[in-house]
């Protein structure tokens, strides 16, 4: 490897700054517009045989970029941004794109680069549908309490969430026609409209996901393995925690999903005894469901559930059971490595998917 660089990516350039070593050889410049046919345009200026590796930040964007570099024959470093913003130290000056790339080059070179993993492109799949699917969920819940809070502002009956999500339209039309004004009939009946349609989506988007996850070697067996974890949970473990050597230890999978407890900082900013909320947002929704399953008295983990229940909440004990699935199903996908990505013919058994 001679060519060592760096790129800062925008979304109009992408500033890049790379040494040839072998040569001697300097350059810095932009590629503007920021796409991938100007991108793939400028890596064939690059020398496939003299060996060439970019490290660039995990960022909005990443994903084209590392994409067109495999293309090219150039190696991708992904850096952690948060990582790589504490190596670049105190600004003593303005911080440019320029400066940015240059740091990236200068840690990938010495070593120093705080390093990402970076998935198959199957995977990086799997991850959207799945982020997808909570944003459908999430504005789905939005227009329902929409219309119970222009209800409630009216005085009319309450409707109650259930006749509206579940489809007793014929209690909420009388009470649309008879109590709300015209601006609150309007809002109710634009919500109602919406709320069809985020339906329909969602219906055909689930049906998609369970099919993907019933056909994962890694998302059947955590099915099969750790009661609770249904297809959606399963491939959002698999995504986002499988791979081979992904993580060294099952606490920084924990710490990776943003389930580990905050302790006390000094700036005194934050109270110690908070979730640290960082990783994927979808992947925490999905494991607190998958951990009220505990509740149950026939789980495995029902004991425990109700020993943190007893001592703080129903609360803590979900996260606490969902502590417990994240490390169960690290310790599932290190063994399995990349084989957790492997697609299987025949669907799962009709007795492990229920769960």
């Amino acid at each position: 490897m001679s060519i060592v660089g760096g790129v800062d990516i925008h979304r109009k350039p992408l500033t890049f700054d790379w040494v040839d070593e072998q040569n001697g050889r300097w350059e810095q410049g932009r590629i503007a517009p920021a796409d991938r046919e100007h991108l793939a345009g400028w890596l064939t200026r690059l020398e496939p045989a003299a060996g060439a590796a970019f490290a660039l930040e995990g960022c909005t964007g990443w994903r084209y970029v590392a994409e067109e570099m495999a293309k090219a024959g150039v190696v991708a470093h992904l850096a952690e941004p948060a990582d790589t913003s504490v190596l670049r130290g105190p600004e003593r000056r303005a911080k440019t794109d320029k400066v940015d790339a240059k740091l990236l080059r200068e840690l990938l070179a010495t070593g120093r680069l705080p390093q990402c993993y970076i998935p198959p492109s199957q995977v990086l799949e799997w991850r959207a549908l799945l982020e997808l699917y909570q944003d459908l969920r999430g504005q789905h819940t939005a227009w329902v309490q929409r219309i119970q809070a222009v209800c409630f502002h009216q005085g009319t009956t309450a409707p109650g969430q259930a006749g509206i999500v579940r489809g007793d339209r014929a209690r909420l039309k009388t009470i649309v026609d008879e109590q709300l004004s015209v601006s609150g009939r309007l809002l109710v009946n634009t919500a109602l409209a919406v709320m069809d349609t985020l339906a329909d989506h969602l219906e055909r988007l689930r049906r998609r996901l369970l099919s993907t996850a019933r056909g994962v070697k890694g998302a059947r067996v955590l099915m099969h393995e750790i009661f609770g974890v249904g297809p959606l949970s399963s491939l959002a473990l698999c995504a986002w925690l499988g791979g081979t050597d992904r993580f060294s230890s099952s606490r920084k999978a924990v710490r990776f999903v943003g389930l580990d407890i905050t302790v006390h900082s000094s700036d005194g900013k934050r109270s110690p005894g908070r979730l640290s909320r960082q990783g994927p947002e979808v992947l925490r929704w999905l494991l607190f469901e998958a951990a009220k399953t505990s509740a149950r008295a026939c789980a495995p983990g029902y004991g425990y559930y109700t020993q943190v229940k007893d001592r703080y909440d129903a609360n803590r004990a979900c996260l606490s059971q969902a502590r417990r699935i994240v490390r169960h199903a690290t310790h599932l996908l290190n063994d399995l490595g990349d084989d957790a990505f492997t697609i299987v013919a025949q669907p799962a058994a009709p007795t492990t998917i229920a769960r």
